[in-house]
């Protein structure tokens, strides 16, 4: 008998990738976004999508779609928007219109009661407001249903063979009548490189197209090209000649990813970091690598709508180790039980 999930805000499916490939079977997903729907019904026919705004789907309707069946655990990464102002003007995290995703996700782990929940989200919700944000919502949850043991730490992708620096809170909540403990996936030693998990890819030109299925160039201008063609491995906007250098904007962008080391943080734009040895920014299946979503992983959608869905996704192997020691905490809880 397979472990069961409900995946909310899935998007293109990052964590539901993991938790197939962990064996795990899924009873529904909730994604709002129509395109990034798309690439979650073109990987995941077999799942049963739900494409509309969480706070319709009523708790009655959660009932009828589950029809009895018990849900182990829910995962999903609910965006948060309220970082910026929350508390400063006498507002709490919770109480914040822009965070009622955030709630959703506690309203659909009180009805359910899964076993249960992992939430991942951006990193400094872990030290927003000096970490009141973060003692609010372990509070929610710990009250939420059932009430749940809560955990939560900042993941960085690169201790666990991902070729990406990306730093995400995981929380973790596991219902307070099951006598098991969750523990987070240990560090891997070995750090790749984005050389080893995007070198292989045939060589594109700008604007060039390659049979591999989201593997396009993006079309840049001459005078893009003109600056880019400065920026040496590991550059960034300092190489380009004063004159033509960008003297404002995101210092982040007009770089050239480093050949020897992991990426930086994979967004939603990517389109002004440069591959590491060919003028252009990287493709979309380049960007998928970097996040281990495998090659038949196919992406719908244009060029910015897959970058977004990329930049959003949790990476489908960090997901998979998630979601193996949830299993091993759900079958500890089991023996326990015995």
């Amino acid at each position: 008998m397979k472990y069961t999930y409900i995946d909310l805000f899935c998007g293109a499916g990052g964590l539901s990738e993991g938790f197939d490939k962990a064996d795990f079977n899924n009873l529904f997903a909730v994604e709002y976004n129509p395109n990034f729907a798309k690439t979650y019904e073109r990987n995941f026919p077999n799942h049963t999508l739900i494409v509309d705004d969480i706070k319709n789907i009523t708790n009655d309707k959660i009932t009828d779609i589950l029809d009895g069946k018990t849900v182990d655990v829910i995962i999903g990464g609910p965006p948060c928007q309220g970082f910026s102002i929350a508390g400063n003007i006498g507002r709490t995290f919770i109480d914040d219109d822009r965070n009622r995703l955030f709630k959703e996700f506690v309203r659909f782990v009180s009805l359910i009661n899964p076993k249960i929940f992992v939430m991942e989200n951006v990193a400094n919700m872990a030290t927003h407001l000096r970490g009141k944000t973060i003692t609010e919502i372990v509070e929610a949850f710990e009250t939420a249903g059932m009430g749940y043991k809560v955990k939560y730490e900042v993941l960085n992708t690169v201790n666990y063979e991902i070729a990406q620096e990306r730093r995400r809170i995981v929380i973790v909540g596991v219902r307070k009548d099951i006598d098991a403990t969750f523990n987070y996936p240990e560090k891997s030693d070995k750090i790749k490189t984005i050389k080893e998990v995007i070198g292989d890819l045939p060589v594109l030109e700008s604007g060039e197209t390659s049979d591999i299925p989201n593997h396009v160039a993006m079309k840049h201008s001459a005078q893009m090209l003109e600056k880019m063609g400065y920026v040496k491995d590991g550059g960034d906007r300092t190489d380009i000649p004063e004159e033509l250098r960008p003297c404002s904007g995101d210092v982040r962008k007009y770089i050239r990813y480093a050949s020897d080391k992991p990426a930086v943080c994979i967004t939603g734009d990517m389109r002004k970091i440069f591959h590491y040895n060919q003028n252009r920014a990287l493709t979309c299946r380049e960007l998928a690598r970097i996040q281990t979503f495998p090659d038949s992983f196919i992406f719908e959608g244009s060029s910015i709508q897959i970058q977004q869905q990329i930049g959003n996704a949790v990476p489908p192997r960090l997901a998979y180790l998630i979601a193996k020691q949830v299993k091993e905490t759900l079958y500890n809880a089991q023996i326990s039980q015995g």
